[in-house]
């Protein structure tokens, strides 16, 4: 078990833990957890295995926890509470919903209740810092209605409790800051007092004063071998055309544009997710790893195979040595739903900074070392036949809401309309 630093700059509470990316970065940062708010059983066992000293709320649903319960089984009162943390369930604001139907159900949709309960436990714990953790749908233009949500009611308890809490929203790339993966996430940050989170200069990347991006190969190189588990074998319709594909690339290899260097027209463009038949590339970032990938969702591995849970976690900056508990899509939905734990780590150390008024290292412990020994792309292989007879003149996506998805939808909801009589 990977021991917790033995410093602490003060308390915090969890909320929607998960496996605990996001609140183990904070903890290497030095903020120590009083309680864990979660509901799933694999990852309440995951955090009960890892940090079994990080006390998990009973109940474990936050809708069924009231206010005095959470902070009766913290130990704390009003005002005592150094960091609020968590992220909300995202998929209500995910951008799949966007490519496929041109919307989604954002505050209509049930889980976006979870972002109210966020809102009441700020009004009860009154912290000194809240971090809300999110996908960057939350903020999109016109479609904000959760972060408009959160303005309000942190507002109200402004009004109530003489706080002065003003949300910061900023979007960060994880890989702009050493994590070896694309990762952007949206992070809201208030202080009780009113001060200003600045967002960190990023320290990796192109442009002056940076170091190059830490690479899937920095993060997994060392345990790449030639053989693995059968469990790692890709399955599915499409399981045999990824050696087709080179490092980095995805289907949109197998699309006319790309038919002068070596692809095949067997799909239109963008027809499909971004991460469909998605592969990593060894000298790059990882893509983002997904939380509940179909048999053809990436990222692979560069060898054309799944990521074992092992890699996931290295790939997330989870602290050498942690466990996950749960198999088949319980393990990767808990990594893939984790914020990366050495941003985690950066947005603690720059709190402590910038709103905590205390001095902090700027290193962060949590990223892999760089590696001097990454080999030569994979070779490729040629498309077996079975796919060739898939070539034609596919045509290309129309566009984000104009897919088959959504004009289904639009068409039943104009048909709806028609059967419509005034009373």
């Amino acid at each position: 078990m990977i021991r917790p630093p033995t410093s602490t700059c003060g308390t915090a509470i969890s909320l929607y833990t998960g496996a605990g990316g996001l609140d183990l970065g904070l903890e290497t940062a030095g903020f120590e957890f009083t309680l864990c708010v979660e509901v799933d059983d694999d990852a309440r066992e995951t955090i009960t295995l890892n940090r079994p000293k990080w006390q998990l709320a009973d109940p474990g649903d936050i809708h069924k926890l009231s206010a005095a319960k959470l902070l009766n089984q913290a130990g704390l009162k009003p005002r005592e509470l150094t960091l609020l943390a968590g992220g909300p369930p995202c998929q209500p604001f995910s951008k799949s919903a966007y490519w496929s139907n041109g919307d989604g159900l954002r505050l209509r949709d049930p889980r976006a209740q979870t972002l109210q309960a966020y809102i009441d436990v700020v009004g009860a714990t009154l912290p000194r810092v809240l971090l809300l953790e999110n996908v960057k749908g939350l903020a999109y233009a016109s479609k904000d209605e959760g972060l408009h949500l959160l303005q309000a009611g942190l507002k109200a308890i402004n009004r109530k409790h003489g706080t002065s809490y003003a949300p910061r929203v900023v979007t960060l790339n994880a890989a702009d800051y050493g994590v070896p993966q694309i990762r952007e996430r949206v992070f809201i940050l208030a202080s009780i007092d009113g001060q200003e989170f600045q967002i960190p200069k990023p320290t990796h990347g192109e442009g002056p004063n940076r170091e190059p991006f830490l690479t899937a190969w920095d993060a997994i190189g060392e345990l790449d071998v030639e053989v693995y588990p059968a469990e790692l074998v890709p399955r599915g319709r499409w399981a045999a055309l990824l050696p087709s594909i080179p490092e980095g690339h995805n289907y949109l290899w197998h699309t006319p544009r790309y038919s002068e260097n070596g692809g095949e027209p067997i799909f239109g463009w963008r027809t499909r997710f971004w991460s469909f038949l998605l592969k990593l590339a060894k000298s790059k970032p990882s893509w983002t790893i997904q939380a509940s990938p179909g048999p053809a969702t990436g990222p692979f591995h560069w060898r054309s195979r799944l990521l074992s849970v092992e890699e996931m976690c290295r790939l997330q900056t989870f602290p050498r040595g942690y466990k996950i508990v749960g198999a088949h899509r319980s393990a990767p939905r808990q990594v893939g739903n984790a914020v990366p734990s050495a941003l985690g780590e950066l947005l603690g150390l720059e709190i402590r900074s910038q709103l905590l008024g205390e001095r902090v290292r700027s290193n962060l412990s949590l990223l892999p070392a760089r590696r001097d020994d990454c080999p030569k792309p994979e070779r490729m292989v040629g498309v077996p036949r079975e796919y060739l007879l898939l070539r034609a003149a596919h045509q290309d996506h129309p566009g984000t809401g104009q897919g088959p998805a959504a004009r289904r939808r639009e068409s039943s909801s104009k048909s709806g309309r028609r059967g419509t009589t005034m009373p």
